[in-house]
């Protein structure tokens, strides 16, 4: 039997106390539940960053965990915010003029202060009491000043150029005097190179389709027709089509290439392939890189992209029909011609096997199965990712002393035991399986034992695609293989530009304003890894 309710006071005023009591025991209750939800998401969260760190995932699907997952934790902690009084301040306000550097509100994490450019525009505004007292009326005298920062947006805006070429006469022989008109991106088109920089960065980078461009535009007092666009973007991409080839030309020299593709979807209305939809079809990004950085090599990073309508092994052949040296992909079939013995006793590349690829086969096996040798095969895998942490930056001869001091040891145990548990597991398991793979690619499995050049694994390449999976949920298919072709080149200079540490927006802005006017002969200069911007060229002539 259940007890009684407790015999509530008949005084009013000590109602209402207890009533105050209960609300505020109760938001009390609520912000402690919010707390938890936050370090709930915030440890998921974590967690899921960490088995990619870890294992090497990098399937679409954890991708998309960690991304819903973020986006969860975001949402929680604007509503936390918008809930916490107290929340907001970055040190920076009058409020914290009189406050320690490094104090934080109480109970609280101190937040990092946002950092602005040095070269961002800045605005000063005085807030000057007068001459004169307030009080008495006598005279004031400057004691000092303080000073608070304020970051305010800039709302992005069209300008209109008009460009006035004026007709002069000589007075003399008649002659009519007049500047030549300055040359465009785009012959007799309207579109400034800043403009086309916009629309190409923001279709191929933030991957922001044209018709939600015309949309902004409007807002912006602009109406573009998309045809308009369009025929824009296009234009924009033949203008800088001669340095994506010699980007294309530089990389694809490189004696050690990263490779690597993955599906698009693309329309076709002639199509009816299974699974995909009525008018698409499955088409191929592919991507190439050389990234000499992890051990301070000389030539710049760069990545080139190529769309094939299929997976076919031809298209790889017909990329790298012109390099040679070392390939460092997955283990597609469409990559065997290319490491396959000439006559001479040569071959045209060098096989080197990706580390990661196999460590995430074991990881998949010890998350469905928890086997423990499975989680060995990791933990001895893991010991070559800890030496390759230790000699990130040094250079090629560096890496290749200590690898064969440290990591050779270890990768030969690795090779022993795994032999060993061939004999001991059912041998058409998936465990089983791993362990072959590994086995009867050993030779391109150790090739970075034996090249401090080369990498342990090919997430060099697996980066390069990261942009197509952002891509794929914003676009959701191109809109031909001509399409695919154009996103191709487009991600190539901007990724390229990106690498080398530039603004892709400034970098295409300057480019497409100059490259109309620059020496054939001297395309290289314009170059990610060899641009300078029109300014400072001016100016060091100057």
């Amino acid at each position: 039997m259940s007890e009684s309710a407790p015999k509530l006071p008949d005084d009013p005023a000590v109602l209402r106390a207890i009533i105050a009591s209960l609300e505020a025991e109760n938001a009390k209750l609520s912000a402690t539940l919010r707390a938890h939800d936050l370090l709930v998401q915030t440890l998921r969260t974590r967690i899921a960053k960490l088995q990619k760190q870890a294992f090497g995932k990098s399937s679409e699907k954890i991708e998309r965990e960690i991304k819903q997952l973020e986006l969860a934790l975001e949402d929680l902690q604007v509503a936390m915010a918008e809930a916490d009084e107290t929340a907001g301040p970055d040190d920076d306000g009058e409020e914290g003029i009189a406050t320690p550097s490094g104090a934080a509100v109480e109970g609280k994490a101190p937040r990092r202060r946002p950092r602005i450019s040095k070269d961002a525009p800045r605005e000063r505004r005085e807030l000057d009491p007068g001459d004169s007292c307030p009080d008495c009326g006598g005279d004031l005298r400057v004691l000092g000043e303080d000073v608070s920062e304020l970051i305010d947006m800039i709302a992005a805006q069209l300008k209109v150029i008009e460009i006035a070429r004026i007709k002069k006469s000589c007075r003399r022989c008649e002659k009519i005097v007049q500047e030549p008109a300055p040359s465009r991106p785009i012959p007799r088109s309207m579109a400034g190179p800043g403009l086309l920089a916009y629309i190409l960065t923001s279709k191929f980078d933030d991957h922001v389709p044209l018709y939600r461009q015309h949309e902004i535009f409007e807002r912006m007092g602009a109406d573009i027709p998309d045809t308009t666009l369009v025929d824009w973007c296009g234009a924009a991409m033949r203008t800088l089509t001669p340095l994506i080839e010699r980007i294309e030309a530089d990389i694809m020299a490189s004696d050690i290439l990263h490779a690597d593709d993955t599906p698009i979807r693309v329309l076709d209305r002639s199509a009816k392939s299974k699974g995909l939809g009525k008018g698409v079809k499955q088409g191929r990004i592919w991507t190439y890189v050389r990234d000499q950085r992890p051990w301070s090599g000389a030539a710049p990073p760069g990545t080139v992209y190529y769309f094939s309508p299929d997976r076919k092994g031809e298209h790889p052949r017909k990329h790298l029909k012109n390099s040679a040296g070392i390939l460092q992909a997955d283990a597609y079939t469409g990559f065997k011609a290319l490491y396959e013995t000439r006559a001479d006793g040569s071959a045209q590349f060098r096989e080197a096997a990706c580390w990661a690829h196999l460590r995430r086969d074991f990881h998949d096996i010890w998350t469905g199965t928890k086997s423990e040798i499975a989680k060995e095969a990791l933990d001895r895998i893991g010991q070559f990712y800890d030496i390759e942490r230790e000699i990130k930056g040094l250079s090629a001869d560096e890496r290749h002393a200590v690898r064969q001091q440290k990591t050779k040891p270890k990768a030969e145990a690795f090779h022993a035991w795994a032999e060993a548990q061939l004999t001991r597991i059912p041998g058409k398991g998936d465990l089983a399986k791993a362990f072959r793979y590994g086995l009867s690619r050993w030779l391109s499995f150790t090739l970075f034992l034996n090249d401090g050049r080369v990498a342990i694994d090919n997430n060099a390449a697996e980066r390069g695609m990261r942009p197509i999976g952002v891509g794929r949920r914003n676009w959701l298919f191109a809109g031909s293989d001509t399409g695919g072709e154009t996103l191709a080149r487009a991600m190539t200079i901007i990724e390229t530009a990106k690498m080398n540490a530039l603004d892709p927006q400034a970098y295409l802005a300057d480019v497409l304003s100059r490259i109309h006017d620059h020496k054939i002969n001297r395309l290289h200069e314009l170059l990610p890894w060899n641009w300078t911007p029109a300014s400072t060229v001016n100016c060091k002539a100057a």
